[in-house]
């Protein structure tokens, strides 16, 4: 039988696991300690940063009633502009699959619906196949972070201008 996954906001019963996946898969990449996402405070309890504003959003993926990755949508530095995608992290088992491009598309329909010009996110050069998904989609490499990034342990900056005609 063929999994399909489930695509839905995060809830405070995913919180715990979620929290692993980002701290695992993270640890896997050597996105560890301050200056990477996985150590952002949020991942503690990220359903309780996503959501509330009626503006951010965090989507978590399942695959048979279990969570195997998620990924974010918020403003950039509480800009109005220029949106942030966050901790988009998949299982290992779960690459491959087309599931961060669902997750990806999903942020960015919403970036979009929320009338945001442009996406921004930070990764690692390590993270190869996440930046060639990157790409493929329409981001376009920095030289350098954005004013105001946290993540100054991240290799590489990119940015995709959103349709809002």
């Amino acid at each position: 039988m063929k999994k399909h996954p489930e695509i839905r906001p995060i809830l405070a019963k995913d919180d715990q696991e979620i929290c692993r996946i980002i701290k695992s898969v993270g640890q896997e990449y050597g996105a560890v300690g301050e200056g990477f996402g996985p150590s952002d405070p949020e991942v503690e309890a990220m359903s309780q940063h996503y959501g509330k504003d009626g503006v951010s959003m965090y989507l978590v993926v399942a695959m048979d009633q279990h969570i195997v990755g998620g990924c974010g949508i918020a403003p950039f530095q509480g800009s109005q502009e220029i949106c942030e995608l966050r901790k988009l992290f998949l299982l290992p088992e779960c690459r491959g699959l087309g599931i961060g491009k669902l997750l990806t598309n999903e942020c960015l329909a919403l970036a979009h619906q929320h009338g945001f010009k442009q996406c921004y996110l930070d990764t690692l050069k390590s993270m190869t196949s996440a930046i060639s998904l990157y790409e493929k989609i329409g981001f376009r490499h920095l030289s350098s972070p954005l004013d105001g990034t946290i993540h100054g342990g991240c290799d590489v900056w990119m940015l995709i201008e959103l349709d809002n005609d």
